[in-house]
């Protein structure tokens, strides 16, 4: 069996891992930096969430990312781009093949709509059983569910 890991990057990363008894779980971390903190400490924090991940629910096989092409600001598109370049980089170190899925794709496939809301998000992972702390989680859940039907059905 397959350990995959979905994440839905950014400040608040939505996280899900299909492991390898087929079980789902997921949650959200916050890479929220404090007043006292450089501005690399959120990728360092995030570059331990994976390698604890890794150590605890792996090894991981293969990584699935929600693949943004708009972003609501410059801020948002330079958090995301740092994240996106340390979990490449990550993944290269490790050795585990990595996917970006475009947010597009995983909506349609969640709820049929291209364009899905953050509630037809939440409602899609609570329809499949989960409950979703936010839609960070849900976009996650979203995406280890594409995954397995598109990529690693047969694996399993």
């Amino acid at each position: 069996m397959t350990v995959v890991l979905c994440l839905d990057l950014g400040t608040t990363t939505g996280w899900a891992i299909h492991s390898k008894q087929g079980v789902i779980t997921s949650g959200t971390i916050s890479f929220k930096n404090d007043r006292w903190q450089g501005g690399g400490m959120r990728f360092l924090k995030f570059n331990r969430f994976l390698n604890e991940l890794n150590e605890n629910a792996g090894p991981i096989s293969m990584v699935f990312f929600e693949e943004v092409r708009r972003h609501m600001g410059v801020d948002a598109a330079h958090a995301y781009g740092g994240f996106m370049a340390h979990l490449t980089a990550w993944c290269e170190q490790q050795n585990i093949a990595y996917e970006g899925v475009p947010v597009g794709t995983i909506k349609r496939h969640a709820t049929g709509k291209g364009n899905a809301n953050k509630t037809m998000m939440i409602e899609s992972a609570k329809a499949r059983g989960h409950l979703p702390a936010d839609d960070n989680e849900a976009d996650a859940l979203a995406l280890v569910y594409w995954a397995i039907d598109q990529r690693i059905g047969e694996q399993l």
